[in-house]
């Protein structure tokens, strides 16, 4: 079996617990305005077979020690489905920890993947019909509230990760309407993240030719994203209690 990979970084530290393998896969339904990697939009030939993956993410073994591992990212790695299963079985055998950093927008079945990964890196886009397909120009929601329902009947640890987007939900609003949407639908919450949308990417659509619909926003003011993630904090627990 084999994958379209678009990149692998062999000492990630921010995709999940620990020191990381992160393999980047190509392929993704989205088309998110802030989206920092458009060059994984499309699924393209396969370039490394299971066999050659598994070779590198064992190599790096020793360096994940009790906490680290290996975090299937893109693109969405779950457009890839059938590798991440066969590969993911391989890898519980090895007891290596398994993350996927996902939007939770693959083809409708996620039950044998799930039986067989550690943790759930969730992106959330929006939590409402109409933002959502604002920001991702696809009319996607329902199959991410189905992801989540399946998500819901595992064990799987969840970390949420979401982008704070100056005028667009840099807002008190959103942040209290978001805590609600976690307390009420998603279960097994370890961690959540507040991501400043930034810039970097913007060199990329220019290369790729692709319209850049956020090239005139500003990167968010971190000091604001933090006292924004203060105040949805204490929201959050206000609904868990």
């Amino acid at each position: 079996m084999e994958a379209s990979v678009n990149s692998i970084e062999t000492f990630g530290l921010v995709d999940g617990p620990g020191i990381r393998t992160v393999i980047f896969l190509n392929g993704c339904k989205l088309r998110c305005k802030f989206c920092h990697n458009p060059e994984t939009w499309l699924k393209k030939e396969n370039n490394y077979s299971e066999e050659e993956l598994l070779k590198k993410i064992l190599r790096n073994k020793p360096y994940f020690k009790n906490n680290g591992g290996v975090t299937f990212s893109g693109g969405e790695p779950l457009l890839q489905y059938d590798f991440l299963v066969s590969i993911c079985k391989k890898l519980k055998k090895e007891n290596i920890h398994i993350a996927i950093d996902t939007a939770g927008i693959g083809n409708g079945n996620y039950k044998e993947l799930l039986e067989n990964i550690d943790m759930v890196l969730l992106d959330i886009k929006a939590i409402t019909k109409e933002s959502y397909l604002d920001i991702t120009r696809k009319d996607e929601l329902d199959e991410f509230f189905n992801f989540i329902n399946q998500l819901n009947k595992t064990n799987v640890d969840v970390w949420i990760r979401q982008v704070i987007i100056p005028e667009v939900n840099d807002n008190k609003d959103y942040m209290e309407n978001l805590a609600e949407f976690l307390h009420k639908n998603i279960k097994n919450i370890k961690r959540i993240d507040f991501l400043p949308f930034h810039t970097l990417g913007f060199t990329k659509y220019e290369e790729l030719k692709i319209v850049n619909p956020y090239k005139n926003k500003p990167a968010m003011d971190k000091e604001k994203s933090d006292e924004l993630y203060k105040y949805f904090i204490s929201k959050y627990k206000e609904n868990k209690s």
